[in-house]
């Protein structure tokens, strides 16, 4: 009796704590690796918009916000970017459930949404360069382009991150890889558009009233 008791007791101290019983799954470590990524480039745009508000009245005798945007442009993008939001949250609804005609339908509104957005960003930058309002002629439009920028750049990496999925899930359908990565780029499109409604508020909405 003793030495079953004994056995009893070795075992269980031979058996590994839960915290020792190995690596945590890959879809944890993936997600949790993707919101220190995500935090990380929210601290980036924390620092730009920071830098903006500093040069925003540094005009150098040049023009400001108020001469320079077009309210109207700006709206149509806002609005092009959180209906790709919406059809995002829809193309995720469709990944979950499967339907992979319906994921390519929704994928490719998002795309051509992103890509309008993009394509009207653009062409602000191509009218104000145009007319002499370049990053060099003043400190405030040097913090505007870096700031508005950097965040179409992001946009533009995430059209070609979904151009890439979307062949992925024709290769390997819905594998749990691609799963893990659908997933990151819902976050990823979702964290853009809340930062253009910070960027859209501050820089635009406040830019027009300056």
């Amino acid at each position: 009796m003793n030495i079953a008791v004994a056995l009893d007791d070795v075992r269980h101290e031979a058996a590994p704590a839960e915290s020792e019983a190995g690596p945590a799954p890959k879809r944890i470590v993936v997600a949790y690796g993707f919101w220190i990524f995500l935090l990380s480039d929210i601290v980036m745009f924390a620092a730009l918009f920071a830098a903006y508000a500093v040069l925003v009245h540094a005009t150098a005798g040049g023009p400001a916000g108020a001469q320079l945007f077009n309210q109207g442009s700006v709206a149509i993008e806002t609005a092009c970017l959180l209906a790709s939001s919406y059809t995002c949250g829809l193309m995720s609804l469709a990944v979950d459930a499967r339907r992979r005609a319906t994921f390519y339908l929704l994928a490719l509104v998002t795309f051509v949404l992103g890509a309008t957005f993009l394509t009207l960003e653009i062409r602000e930058f191509a009218d104000m360069i145009a007319r002499g309002a370049t990053p060099q002629t003043s400190a405030f439009l040097s913090a505007f382009f870096t700031l508005v920028g950097c965040h179409g750049l992001h946009v533009a990496v995430g059209l070609l991150w979904l151009v890439v999925m979307m062949a992925q899930v024709a290769v390997k359908s819905f594998q749990a890889a691609v799963v893990r990565r659908l997933l990151c780029f819902s976050l990823f499109w979702h964290a853009l558009d809340i930062i253009w409604v910070a960027l859209f508020t501050v820089v635009y909405l406040m830019g027009i009233r300056a």
